[in-house]
């Protein structure tokens, strides 16, 4: 086990853990952060609600709402090196700033885009947008360490997980009632102004940098430094098991899944304008399985590791029984069931595999290590829309399609397993 495993651990066998309401109350600093949270993924939720019905509204195709999310997860892979070093180089407080701004006027856009021909324009925002997005998630992750103690940490990821949850719940459900009540782009006018005043909050953070990368950032040296952080990962290969496991559930299921909704709350259950109300109900309802699924297996695991990896792999097969009871397309109450459990599954195998990041990177690869999880993770997010949403053109059933990522998913259960198993024979 590498030095950086053995101090993490160290450190969570002889610290009390600190509470959630301890941390938000005691620590101004995470505060103000996750208060931008908030904010910023109400509207997060409001855009993709408002994005996703409008593109199934103005081509009625598949295939061009699979195109949205392919859109959607290539750009901040491409990004991605840059971000990560630049995570690793520029003060991350001033980097979350800039990009909450850019996005601010980037997503205003989205208010031109009013006939089938203007489609286009929709996607080159959305690439936009998502590439921005692209420096913020893992300079969000990556700060986080540097303004929460590490008994702290735990904690703090569960809380920015559950806010994650509680706003795709709310955000959702709020999105696609505003969309369908009173128009989609009251959705985009409302994204905006969540930029702004997560900016505001985070401009409350009291924070040093100290970037842990030297010299003038120059094309050359952006390269060597995301090489650099490739290699640790190929020289760590149990932190790349670990950044891989949302890169699996991505091509299992939730790449593909975000096609799958669009089409059932259209076609299938519509409610409101292109089905923008059951699409939020069904978004909200997978927000509260990511959000009480990790708080309460967190019960049973705390911040220990070997709870943690274990626990993962149950998600796994969480996540496959839901998807095996939405697959009959029966009754929406079973629907939201199923993806109910779907969601506690996925929670759990975000969460977890985070806590594992934070507690075992060393600080001057975390900005680079994040970006490339984030840049796997959203590659296979495209892969697995495309693939949907081509499927869905040619006519393949949705019932179908549940069942081989209800497949999918326990094949990654069995390989994520397997190295388990393999880790506690070499200890």
């Amino acid at each position: 086990m590498h030095r950086a495993q053995e101090s993490s651990m160290t450190t969570h066998d002889h610290t009390e853990p600190i509470g959630y309401l301890e941390l938000i109350r005691e620590n101004r600093n995470f505060r103000a952060l996750w208060l931008g949270q908030i904010v910023s993924l109400l509207g997060d939720w409001f855009n993709l609600i408002g994005s996703a019905s409008l593109v199934a509204t103005l081509t009625q195709s598949g295939f061009a709402v699979g195109g949205l999310f392919i859109v959607r997860m290539l750009a901040p892979f491409i990004v991605s090196p840059v971000a990560g070093v630049v995570a690793d180089r520029y003060n991350r407080k001033q980097v979350l700033i800039i990009t909450d701004l850019a996005r601010a006027v980037i997503v205003l856009g989205f208010l031109l885009v009013r006939r089938p021909e203007h489609v286009w324009l929709l996607y080159a925002l959305t690439a936009l947008q998502l590439s921005v997005s692209g420096f913020f998630f893992p300079t969000r992750s990556a700060i986080l360490p540097d303004i929460v103690p590490r008994n702290g940490l735990g904690a703090a990821n569960a809380i920015s997980s559950a806010t994650w949850s509680v706003m795709l719940s709310l955000g959702a459900a709020l999105g696609g009632l505003v969309a369908g009540q009173f128009g989609i782009y009251t959705a985009f006018v409302v994204d905006a102004l969540t930029f702004l005043l997560s900016a505001f909050f985070i401009m409350q953070v009291r924070y040093t940098s100290v970037p842990t990368l030297d010299g003038t950032m120059t094309l050359a040296t952006a390269i060597r430094d995301y090489i650099e952080g490739l290699a640790y990962l190929r020289h760590h290969f149990d932190i790349l098991m670990i950044a891989l496991q949302k890169t699996f559930v991505a091509l299992a299921v939730s790449g593909g899944f975000q096609v799958v909704q669009v089409v059932m709350a259209e076609q299938i259950y519509p409610i409101g304008e292109g089905g923008s109300t059951s699409l939020g109900l069904m978004y909200a309802v997978v927000g509260v399985g990511t959000g009480v699924g990790p708080i309460l297996a967190r019960a049973f695991t705390g911040d220990r590791e070997w709870p943690l990896r274990w626990a993962i792999l149950v998600s796994y097969f969480l996540s496959a029984v839901g998807l095996l009871l939405i697959a009959p397309l029966g009754a929406f109450w079973v629907v939201l069931l199923g993806m109910l459990l779907r969601g506690v599954g996925g929670g759990i195998g975000w969460v977890f595999s985070t806590q594992l990041l934070l507690d075992l990177l060393p600080d001057r690869v975390r900005g680079r290590v994040f970006s490339t999880e984030f840049a796997m993770f959203t590659l296979a997010n495209a892969v697995g829309a495309a693939v949907v949403g081509r499927a869905l053109d040619l006519s393949i059933s949705l019932s179908l399609l549940m069942l081989a990522m209800a497949g999918l998913s326990i094949v990654s259960a069995l390989v994520w397993g397997a190295w388990l198993l393999m880790m506690r024979r070499r200890a």
